[in-house]
């Protein structure tokens, strides 16, 4: 009997061919139906970061037009190349693409620092390049970017983006009169209430799309009350391809490279996580090539991106949970809602019209969508084990670093420029901080300390919520006894923990206490 090689598998002649879960291919018509699903499912998430850059370089609405165009189009080309690969290039599993959530602050801080949009982009193309670089021997890399690290990274990028949230509520502008008005927070507190009513709903869809539709229905309800102009949304083309460099030719700063360097390899830890989760879900393997081809395609998407005026490209998280929500595992799902994502970005007038949505009604969104990032940091920090080291010296240390630039926005401002760059964004300073006090506790044999011998280390143990029901059950006659809390005939008090062992109730109190 003969062999023969289909699809990476070896099948016998005349059996049933086996394909990976990833490759099923349903039909034109469901593909885009699903696609179309992703699509929604990430599309707050993927025209929030040119809002965001372009708003804080004072890029004027038609151009923010472009901006947004731009970062749909390149986001559905790194789509496709990630989920129907070429060789070396792409996972070929069902990733979405877009413009990364960890990159917006950095960018921020360099398009802010006088070097505007071309040192932006710039600053993408070399880390970007350096990334491709390093894909090879990221795997040796990877174990620098613990969850400690990347948890605190991410929710330091949540925290640093709640100003442009609360700016946005006030209308962005301050010069204008309007600025911080109640009408605008009110109006922002009406689409922030509208995201949480419909996150309650019952229906998924609409659960899962309740920032959009907020986004809508604010939209028509500042409309309504006159604070929405969409006057300007025919000026110019209807269909449009991005124009290479339209805002200007890239600028390279040593600074702006660093730190865009830095949220790279954050980005990289991401994605590999995300390769690894979404391959969990579809129950294929994914082995060291699938994961460098896949960093190798997140790379050079970016490396392209600003080529077509957009930004770092990543793998979106939330698009990996819709796989396990819908069940739907092919990747042609995914490359379809590339392909919208393309058509989207040749209509320029779409982008005009999303940049004609008026700033508080995004200021009540990006409260939800900033502080999801952030709660999905705290998640991940959740994982990390907090007894006998240091951890917690490294996450409270490095949030602290990070919020400096929110807390005092001038605290750098007598450095030199290149450190300003680097330290004025919190994700930058989390990021530096985080890595290296990992380093310093965690990795260097010498630093590390032996159980409890750090004030710190020994503050890592709290009474958990069923000890504290324990305590709240103490009846006259319980005392202290041996190092331990018994009853009036001496026998030990206990409480069962999550895993269902009972152990005896630690005592906080000092001896004697009953």
């Amino acid at each position: 009997m003969t062999m023969k090689l289909h699809r990476n598998r070896t099948v016998d002649d005349g059996a049933e061919e086996v394909q990976r879960p990833e490759d099923e291919r349903l039909g034109v018509g469901r593909s885009f139906a699903y696609g179309a699903q992703h699509v929604l499912t990430m599309y707050g998430g993927i025209i929030a970061p040119p809002l965001i850059v372009g708003g804080a370089a004072g890029v004027p609405p038609a151009q923010l037009g472009v901006l947004v165009a731009s970062c749909l189009f390149i986001g559905g080309l790194a789509t496709i190349l990630q989920s129907v690969g070429i060789p070396w290039f792409g996972s070929q599993l069902p990733l979405v693409q877009g413009t990364s959530f960890a990159s917006v602050a950095t960018l921020v801080a360099i398009v802010t620092q006088g070097g505007g949009l071309p040192a932006a982009f710039g600053s993408v193309m070399a880390s970007a390049a350096i990334g491709l670089a390093i894909t090879p021997f990221f795997a040796r890399i990877i174990r620098f970017f613990p969850p400690v690290v990347t948890g605190t990274v991410i929710t330091t990028i949540g925290l640093s983006l709640m100003p442009v949230a609360a700016n946005w509520a006030m209308g962005n502008n301050a010069k204008l009169p309007t600025f911080g008005s109640i009408e605008n927070i009110m109006l922002a507190g009406f689409t922030l209430l509208v995201v949480i009513i419909l996150s309650r709903s019952n229906v998924p869809a609409i659960s899962r799309l309740s920032i959009l539709f907020a986004i809508i229905i604010g939209t028509a309800v500042a409309t309504v009350l006159g604070k929405a102009d969409f006057s300007k949304v025919a000026d110019g083309p209807i269909v449009a391809f991005p124009e290479p460099f339209f805002f200007g030719a890239p600028v390279f700063t040593v600074a702006g490279v660093l730190s865009m360097t830095i949220v790279v390899l954050v980005i990289l830890t991401e994605t590999t996580a995300d390769i690894l989760a979404v391959g969990e879900i579809v129950k294929t393997r994914v082995d060291r090539r699938r994961i460098g081809n896949g960093l190798r395609a997140d790379m050079g998407a970016s490396l392209v991106s600003p080529i077509f005026n957009g930004f770092v490209q990543s793998a979106f998280a939330q698009n990996v949970g819709l796989v396990a929500i819908t069940g739907v595992k092919s990747r042609f799902v995914v490359t379809a809602g590339g392909a919208i994502l393309v058509i989207l970005g040749l209509l320029p007038v779409l982008g005009r019209g999303v940049a004609a949505v008026p700033y508080p009604v995004l200021g009540g969104a990006g409260l939800v969508l900033f502080g999801t990032v952030a709660a999905s940091g705290i998640r991940t920090l959740a994982r990390v084990n907090y007894q006998g080291n240091m951890n917690l010296v490294i996450v409270a240390t490095s949030v602290g670093m990070g919020m400096i630039p929110i807390a005092a926005p001038n605290f750098w401002e007598h450095f030199p420029a290149w450190f300003q760059t680097i330290f004025h964004s919190g994700i930058s300073s989390a990021a530096i901080a985080a890595v290296l006090l990992n380093l310093f506790f965690n990795h260097i044999r010498f630093a590390r300390q032996k159980p409890g011998s750090s004030v710190f280390a020994a503050a890592d143990r709290f009474i958990a919520f069923d000890e504290v029901q324990a305590y709240s059950k103490l009846r006259e006659g319980d005392h202290i006894e041996g190092g331990r809390i018994v009853d009036a005939d001496g026998k030990p008090l206990r409480v069962k923990q999550s895993d269902g062992q009972l152990v005896d109730v630690p005592i906080c109190a000092g001896s004697g206490d009953h």
